[in-house]
């Protein structure tokens, strides 16, 4: 399994529940829509919980402004993921769009990882 992680960070104009209504109520519809044709395996929105929460947590570890969300996308391969047909293009160049409406992508950052389990354990026989 294949897996992009993208820290989602808002646009300044919005606030964070603005941004994760849109992001919960119009672009999760949209991927959804789109994901047999882009070979999505399986797509997950972690929505920060209000700073409250975590202040401490954050404050412990001096790091830098919490994201507004994670999005987790999972492919079976590389070749999926990539897909060359020209309808898949479109497909993934409409998500872009609209990601731009309310994402600060420049300020998000996003990377491709191999998941290794560590809780729980999985045993070998």
């Amino acid at each position: 399994m294949i897996k992009i992680s993208f820290c989602l960070t808002r646009l300044p104009h919005l606030s964070r529940d603005e941004f994760q209504t849109y992001w919960r109520e119009t672009h999760a519809p949209l991927v959804a829509s789109r994901a047999e044709l882009l070979r999505i395996k399986r797509y997950v929105q972690s929505h920060t919980l209000p700073d409250e929460a975590f202040a401490a947590m954050a404050a412990s570890r001096a790091g830098p402004p919490a994201y507004d969300g994670i999005a987790e996308l999972w492919w079976d391969s590389l070749e999926d993921m990539a897909n060359p047909d020209p309808a898949a293009r479109t497909a993934a160049l409409e998500l872009l769009e609209d990601e731009r409406r309310f994402i600060d992508l420049a300020r998000s950052p996003l990377f491709l990882v191999g998941e290794q389990t560590v809780v729980p354990l999985e045993r070998k026989i």
